[in-house]
């Protein structure tokens, strides 16, 4: 960059000297050269200006008048034209700058990693998943009463609270004898869907997260989902917004073969269940690519680059990796499968990776 400053001082020198021989074309193509150079520096950022600026002590006001040099009219008029021409060239380009979204690394995991662990992490992630509940498969949840510190650290949230199995809801009402009874089993998935969204509010209340967290429902399981989880689902949400909450769901975003040339991603389907419900989506793609397996890049991807452009969580990175969908981005896990944080050199906690558009993606700090 340096090199380009360079070139921009000699230009303009060669102007305000007249170091460039006599003669219009030729002291206007130095003259358009050094506007061009200083016109098109705001695409590379206006830390390159000051770099400029400092690295070979042009005053800004030199800058300016030496681009629009005291030259004679005629000349003058030509630099205001490529002037002119240039602004065309560059505003887009800095629009376009300006609007790509900007991506945050997060991490969630079952079990608590420590106190002392979250320092190591926070070097690398800027928000951690927090249980309201047992996750699934567990009797205790080891994250409870850590808000405060998580929060203290810098960390924003991914609230999360375990959904049930379609088949667990399927076994609990075939023993009630209402499995053929398709009005019952909705009703009684309401009520479910309903208790559960109290039990998930209450645990956030006295977690201390704030009204409006996004709590995400963990729905484990891909594809299709039964008419009764559906049931189930916008209860959920409607319960959690009228307690003063907002509804997210983590689910799969991959497709799932349904034959006959028929696939289906579970957030697609849950988004045409919950009608005009505004629920947030955090989705899991770790097929690679689209993800870049297990890496934590300064700059990454954003959450739409999992395939659905309406998500706002991408979890790209499991532990352990699951090897049918990893096989291509396998050198990036370590050698046991799992996924670690730079920082973690020992391999104590493992960890699922991933991108969101917003450093606090529950809203829960």
């Amino acid at each position: 960059m340096l090199q380009f400053c360079t070139y921009c001082h000699v230009m303009l020198q060669k102007h305000e000297n007249g170091a460039a021989p006599a003669g219009g074309f030729q002291r206007t193509s130095a003259l358009t050269a050094a506007i061009l150079c200083f016109i098109s520096l705001p695409i590379y950022g206006s830390r390159y200006m000051f770099e400029c600026r400092i690295a070979r002590e042009i005053p800004a006001e030199e800058m300016l008048k030496l681009t629009f040099a005291r030259g004679d009219k005629n000349l003058l008029g030509v630099s205001i034209i490529i002037f002119l021409f240039s602004v065309l060239l560059v505003v887009p380009a800095l629009s376009q700058q300006s609007s790509t979204p900007r991506a945050y690394l997060g991490f969630d995991r079952n079990d608590y990693p420590g106190d002392a662990a979250l320092l190591a992490l926070r070097r690398s992630f800027s928000f951690a998943g927090y249980w309201l509940g047992p996750p699934p498969g567990a009797k205790s949840n080891s994250w409870s009463g850590k808000r405060e510190l998580v929060r203290s650290l810098g960390f924003g949230f991914l609230v999360l609270y375990s959904g049930p199995q379609s088949n667990e809801l399927q076994q609990k009402w075939s023993e009630q004898h209402v499995f053929n009874n398709l009005k019952t089993r909705l009703s009684s998935a309401r009520k479910r869907g309903a208790s559960d969204a109290r039990q998930a509010t209450a645990a956030a209340k006295k977690e201390g997260f704030p009204s409006h967290t996004v709590i995400f429902l963990d729905i484990e399981e891909g594809g299709r989902l039964p008419a009764v989880y559906h049931a189930y689902l916008r209860s959920w949400v409607d319960q959690l917004e009228r307690a003063g909450y907002r509804a997210g769901v983590y689910c799969s975003g991959m497709p799932v073969d349904e034959g006959g040339g028929v696939t289906i991603i579970t957030a697609d389907d849950v988004r045409k269940n919950t009608g005009k419900r505004g629920v947030v989506y955090w989705v899991y793609n770790d097929a690679c690519p689209p993800s870049p397996g297990c890496a934590t890049p300064q700059n990454p991807l954003p959450p739409s680059a999992s395939g659905l452009p309406y998500a706002a969580v991408w979890q790209f990175a499991q532990s352990p990796r699951r090897k049918q969908f990893t096989a291509r981005c396998a050198a990036t896990y370590s050698a046991d499968g799992n996924c670690y944080a730079p920082s973690d050199t020992a391999h104590s906690w493992n960890l699922d990776i991933n991108s969101a558009d917003s450093s606090d993606p529950s809203h829960g700090r």
